[in-house]
């Protein structure tokens, strides 16, 4: 407990970068979430301007024209949800990013932590092995 609390003021002088690391992360996770959503959408409305005329021409046949309508129905659905999905994204990194603490909030900063841990710990036993080979080696 020690430990952490001596890193406290090292870490709070670095709170403007972790934000701008969570607000690029909140731009590239719901952005692109958003961006596939208006892609697909696109794609769905394309879709449905080509397969209108189709639809008219062959009436008769009801199979390829279930199929069409489905295919529309998906691509709407798929496009409704990824933009709720990049919005709900961008809704949650800014409760994180304001201190608002939302859901799995928690976790996300112990696997910071626990990162962070493990990096100082590489970096110690790196300092150790340099120091042992500049040494030379140790003769009993």
């Amino acid at each position: 407990m020690a430990e952490i609390q001596s890193h406290q003021p090292g870490q709070h002088g670095s709170q403007p970068r972790y934000q701008v690391v969570k607000a690029a992360t909140a731009a590239t996770a719901g952005g692109s979430l958003l961006v596939l959503s208006g892609l697909i959408l696109a794609g769905t409305v394309i879709a449905l301007t080509i397969a209108t005329p189709l639809l008219v021409i062959f009436s008769p046949v009801l199979v390829p024209a279930v199929i069409t309508v489905s295919l529309l129905v998906l691509g709407f659905l798929a496009s409704g949800g990824f933009g709720v999905a990049g919005i709900t994204v961008f809704s949650w990194i800014y409760r994180y990013v304001t201190g608002k603490h939302p859901p799995g909030a928690d976790q996300i900063d112990l696997a910071r932590h626990k990162l962070a841990t493990k990096a100082r710990e590489m970096k110690d036993r790196a300092e150790q092995f340099g120091q042992q080979q500049t040494s030379g080696p140790q003769t009993s």
